[in-house]
C-alpha cells in the first residue's frame, strides 16, 4: 500500500505546489485546508505522515497536534512555519512533533523531508514487528515467532556453551524434551550423545539402574552387566524429564552424582566418572513441590541454575496458525491428502481455543482431521466440536440430571451449586446465531464508526475504548483487506 501524506495548508497556490514538487515520488499526498477538515480526513484515513501549517482559518496548528496526541492517533507530525516562527516550532517539537520547515520550502527539502520521515514510520514499524515477530520463524525442532518463544530461543542462546544446569518448566506438550535438545544441539558437545529419561514412566525400583546402570546378578532379571544413561551420555547431555515424580531416596543419590560426577552402578563396588551436562524439566510447579515435602530443596537448587519457563500453547498467538499449517502439511504428505492451507475463519478458531494439551493435542487435532478428510483447505466445519465451541469436550461423568452439585464449607454450611453439572452440560442446546468474538467484535467497532459518521474518535468513546485501539483495529483489518485483495 502506498503511504499517506496529509498537507494541512490554507494556502491553496502553495499546496498546488507542492503537490507539484512531489508529484512523481511513491507515496500519495492529500490536501485540505482548515483544521476541522484535517480532524475528519485523520479520523477516516490515518496518514502515516502529517505536514502541518501553523496557522489556519479556524484553528492553530498546535490545536491540531494537540488533539492527534490526545487521541493517540498513530502518526508523525512535520511543522510547517513562517520565518520568524521558529520558537513556536521548537516548543511543538517538545510536544512530541518530529521536524520543521521553514517557508518557502523548497521542492529538494520537502521530498528529502517527507522521505525521510516516512522511512522512520516504517522503521518504527518495523521494530514493532520485530518486537512481536523477531526474525526466527524456526529454531530446531521449534516453529513460531512469538515474543514468548523469541525469549526461549534467546535463552538457549545464552545458556546453551555453559556447562550449567538448566531447568525447563511448563505444562505438558509444551515442548519441553525439544528445548533441552535445541540447547544440546547449540552447545560444544552437540557431536556427543543427547540421553533422555522420562522419569514418571520408570518404576522407581528400577529408577536407579536406568540411570546409573547395573552390573551382572546385581537383583533378580540382571543377567548381563548393563550401562545407565549416566554412562551412556558420558561427554553429552542427560536430560531427566519429569524430574518431580522421582522419588526421595532416589533423589539424594542424584544429588549426589551432580556434586561429584560419580556414581556406583548397582552390584558394584568401584566408583565411576563421568561428564555430563544436566537439562531438567517438569510440569509441576518445583517450589511447591518442596514446600510440600516432595522434591528435596537441595536438589532443587543444584538443578535450578538456568530456568526456561515454556509458554503455554493459547499464548503463542499466530504461531498457532502457523504450526497448525506446518503439521496439516507434513500430515497431508505423509498420507498423499490434498490439504495446503487453513481457511481464515478456521484459523481464527484455532487461536481462540486455549488448547490445554498445548502443541501436542494441536498435532492430534490436525492429525485427526487430515486422516478423516481430503480438501485443499482446511475449513471451520473440519474442526472439533470443542475447537468450535471455544472449549475443551469433557466426557460427562453419570450424575443425575437433576441432583445440583453440593458441597460443605469450612463453617458447616450446605452450599449448592447452580453450575450444570458435565451431564446436564452435554444436553445444553446450540445456537447457530452465535458467533466467534473476532466478528463480533469487529461488526461492533464498525458499527459504532458507522453511527458517527466515520469519526473514530467518537464511536472509540461510546465503546469505551482508547482511541488508539480502535485505530489500530481499523488499519490492522484495512490493511488485511489489502492483502487479501493482493493475492
Amino acid at each position: 500500500m502506498r503511504a499517506k501524506v496529509l498537507l494541512i495548508e490554507d494556502s491553496s497556490s502553495l499546496a498546488v505546489l507542492y503537490k507539484q514538487y512531489v508529484k512523481d515520488e511513491p507515496y500519495d499526498l492529500f490536501h485540505v485546508e482548515t483544521g476541522r477538515d484535517a480532524i475528519d480526513f485523520i479520523e477516516r484515513n490515518v496518514p502515516q505522515l502529517v505536514i502541518l501549517d501553523l496557522k489556519l482559518p479556524d484553528m492553530s496548528g498546535e490545536e491540531i497536534l494537540d488533539w492527534i496526541n490526545e487521541s493517540e492517533v498513530p502518526t508523525s507530525v512535520i511543522v510547517a512555519t513562517a520565518h520568524g516562527s521558529v520558537d513556536i516550532a521548537v516548543s511543538l517539537l517538545q510536544k512530541g512533533a518530529k521536524d520543521f520547515l521553514e517557508k518557502p520550502i523548497q521542492a529538494n527539502r520537502l521530498k528529502t523531508s517527507i522521505e525521510l520521515h516516512l522511512k522512520r514510520v516504517k522503521l518504527e514499524h518495523l521494530v514493532e514487528d520485530f518486537e512481536t515477530k523477531f526474525d526466527r520463524q524456526r529454531f530446531h525442532g521449534f516453529i513460531g515467532s512469538s515474543l514468548l518463544m523469541q525469549g526461549v530461543y534467546k535463552t538457549i542462546d545464552a545458556v546453551s556453551p555453559t556447562n550449567a544446569s538448566v531447568f525447563i518448566v511448563g505444562e505438558s506438550g509444551t515442548g519441553k524434551e525439544v528445548c533441552a535438545e535445541a540447547i544440546h544441539a547449540e552447545s560444544q558437545r552437540r557431536d556427543k550423545p543427547f540421553v533422555a529419561i522420562n522419569c514418571g514412566a520408570i518404576p522407581k525400583d528400577l529408577m536407579e539402574s536406568e540411570i546409573f546402570g547395573h552390573l551382572k546378578g546385581a537383583f533378580t532379571g540382571a543377567t548381563s552387566d548393563r550401562q545407565g544413561a549416566a554412562s551412556q551420555a558420558n561427554g553429552g547431555t542427560l536430560f531427566l524429564d519429569e524430574l518431580c515424580e522421582m522419588d526421595l531416596e532416589m533423589q539424594k543419590k542424584l544429588l549426589r552424582f551432580l556434586q561429584t560426577g560419580t556414581f556406583t552402578p548397582l552390584g558394584g563396588s568401584k566408583e565411576l566418572k563421568v561428564d555430563v551436562r544436566i537439562i531438567c524439566a517438569t510440569n509441576r510447579d518445583p517450589l511447591q513441590e518442596v514446600e510440600e515435602g516432595r522434591f528435596r530443596e537441595d536438589l532443587y537448587y543444584r538443578v535450578h541454575v538456568v530456568p526456561i519457563e515454556m509458554p503455554p500453547l493459547r499464548e503463542r498467538g499466530t504461531d498457532i496458525t502457523t504450526l497448525a499449517t506446518h503439521f496439516l502439511k507434513q500430515y497431508a504428505r505423509e498420507d498423499s491428502k490434498t490439504f495446503s492451507s487453513i481457511s481464515k475463519d478456521a484459523g481464527a478458531l484455532l487461536k481462540r481455543y486455549h488448547w490445554p494439551g498445548n502443541v501436542r493435542q494441536l498435532q492430534n487435532v490436525l492429525r485427526n482431521i487430515v486422516v478423516l478428510n481430503d480438501d485443499n483447505q482446511l475449513d471451520i466445519s473440519h474442526l472439533p466440536a470443542e475447537v468450535t465451541r471455544g472449549k475443551p469436550a469433557k466426557t460427562p461423568r453419570p450424575v443425575a440430571p437433576s441432583a445440583p452439585a453440593m458441597e460443605t464449607n469450612s463453617d458447616g454450611v450446605t452450599l449448592v451449586s447452580a453450575e450444570p453439572t458435565p451431564a446436564q452440560s452435554q444436553s445444553l442446546p446450540t445456537d447457530s446465531k452465535i458467533r466467534p468474538m473476532w466478528q463480533v467484535e469487529r461488526e461492533t467497532i464498525q458499527r459504532a464508526i458507522d453511527l458517527c459518521n466515520g469519526n473514530v474518535l467518537n464511536a472509540a468513546v461510546l465503546l469505551e475504548l482508547s482511541p488508539s485501539t480502535v485505530y489500530r483495529k481499523k488499519q490492522a483489518w484495512e490493511e488485511e483487506e489489502a492483502g487479501n485483495y493482493a493475492e
